[in-house]
Formats: structure tokens, sequence, C-alpha cells
């Protein structure tokens, strides 16, 4: 059987003519091309090219072989086009998820930065709560959910990303808004607002307060962290959110001050256990970690 190399250096003589041609056309030695033609024809028991003054013509009997190693070697070159194809991520729509946190200032980063390494890649983003991330996964809509919580399933993987802080929220003109870092104490002596603890997220964000012993009770409860910041900026009252949903966004009206207390918190990546990964998904995970540590650093 002829070796996908063979078939190379016939075809490149086939097209040159010479062996110095065919040798220029792929980049080796003439005598490496005389070699493998010598075992080739040897292998065959065939002679495939005639020789006179220096150059190669096919014999009558070998023909036939030409066109079909023509065949072959096309239908290499459209599985080369193929991988680079699916390199560049064309014709490929990469389908994932993020929780609105995430969504706000990280994930279009990272998308930002995948599209730069790939281009033609198509992708379709949802934006999902903490609780519907496992029919999402479960069900195939997309390979991975960017998420703030660890979802303890067996047929769910949690990839760490990286860690976030819980941080006050209150509006411009507020007695604590020229404050650097307000004590957890300070902040609940106001109006607050929040998301219901029974909520995955909700109960990351009211993490501090449950830490420090004290109630959590909202005057007014929402469904999602824009909810709670349009109702800040109206100053109904002060409230606690994580660092990601307000990084690197123009917040007029609102202030975002650290908290004196350690308030962290961890990101993931979930993925479905028997689902391989993508090399997008692969990568669009490494520029979610290295967008979390920018927002975390500073960088």
């Amino acid at each position: 059987m002829l070796t996908l190399r063979q078939i190379e250096v016939i075809r490149a003589i086939l097209i040159t003519g010479t062996v110095k041609g065919a040798a220029d056309l792929l980049g080796v030695s003439a005598p490496g091309i005389s070699r493998v033609m010598k075992h080739t024809e040897s292998q065959l028991g065939l002679r495939l090219f005639s020789r006179a003054h220096g150059r190669f013509a096919p014999t009558e009997e070998a023909r036939g072989i030409f066109s079909q190693i023509n065949e072959v070697f096309a239908k290499v070159e459209n599985l080369q086009s193929s991988i680079d194809m699916l390199k560049r991520g064309e014709n490929r729509v990469f389908a994932f998820a993020s929780v609105p946190s995430i969504a706000q200032r990280v994930l279009p980063y990272a998308v930002r930065r995948l599209r730069e390494r790939y281009p033609d890649l198509r992708m379709t983003i949802d934006q999902t709560k903490i609780e519907e991330s496992i029919d999402y996964l479960l069900l195939r809509k997309g390979e991975l959910v960017a998420n703030s919580f660890k979802i303890d399933h067996p047929g769910l993987t949690c990839l760490p990303l990286g860690t976030g802080r819980v941080v006050a929220l209150v509006p411009d003109g507020h007695e604590l808004a020229a404050e650097s870092r307000v004590s957890i104490y300070d902040l609940a002596k106001n109006p607050m607002i929040g998301i219901s603890p029974s909520d995955p997220y909700g109960a990351i964000v009211a993490r501090p307060l449950k830490d420090a012993g004290l109630p959590v009770d909202f005057i007014i409860e929402a469904r999602f962290g824009q909810t709670v910041q349009a109702l800040v900026r109206q100053a109904v009252g002060v409230a606690l959110i994580d660092e990601f949903s307000v990084a690197d966004q123009v917040l007029d009206g609102l202030k975002v001050i650290a908290l004196k207390e350690p308030t962290t918190f961890r990101t993931y990546a979930v993925v479905n256990s028997e689902t391989p990964r993508s090399i997008f998904a692969e990568e669009l995970i490494e520029l979610l970690r290295a967008e979390m540590r920018a927002v975390t650093t500073g960088v």
C-alpha cells in the first residue's frame, strides 16, 4: 500500500516533470525524491515514469494510477481545508450561557478575545439563572455555563474560574458614598434592597449579613442585579452586589464601596460530564479566568 508521502512525491513529479522540480515543490532534497521513487517502483513492481532528457513522463500502464492519485490528493486537501476551517471556527456554532452577573463585564471581554482568535466562529449566548443551568447542560443546549455557584450534580462538572467579592452599592450623595471601605454593620443601618436569600445568587450576596449575624431584611426584593442597581440609583435604599456585575461600568448615580469584612465567593464553568469539550469551550474557560483575574486585581 502506498503511503501518503509516496503519493505526494509521485504527484509532485507528475506536476513538475523533474526530480529537482518535485524537490523544490516539496521543500526537500532531490536525492530524497529519487530514493522515494525507486522504492515506490520497486514496491509496486511497476515503472511509473519514463525518463528522457532529464524529464519524467507517465508510462502508459501507470496513467490509470495517476488519475486515482489525483483523486486521493484532492480528498487530502479537502480534509486539510476542513481542519483549517474548524480551527478558524468556520461553519461551527458554539453555544454557551452565563449567569447575569458574569454576563455584565467578564463574559463580553472574554468573547471579544475569543472572536479575535476565531474570527469565523458563530456563537449563541444564553443568559440563565443559577438554578436553570442544570437543565441547560443536561439537555445539551450548550457546552458550558459561567456560574457564580458550584452545582452539586452527578452529571455535571464544575471547573473553578475565579474568586470575586461582594461589595456595597449606595447612591451618590449618600453619607457612605465618600468612604473607600465600609463595614457591613454600618451598611445594614440603612434600608436595604436585595435578592431573596432563597435564590442561589441572592444567598451569595446576602452572606456578609448572615456571617455578621445581621438579619436579612430587605425593604424590596428583586429578581435580578440590574433591577437592584436601578433602585439604588433612585436612592430607594442601599444594596450588596457582586463585583463582577459592576466592574468597568459607567454607574451614573451609584458608588461601589468595598466591604471591610471578608466577602469572597467562587465562580465556576459548569459543563456536562459526559460531553467532550470543544477547543472553543476550553479557550473560553481560560479567557474567563483571565478576565476575572483582571477584575479582581485591577489589571
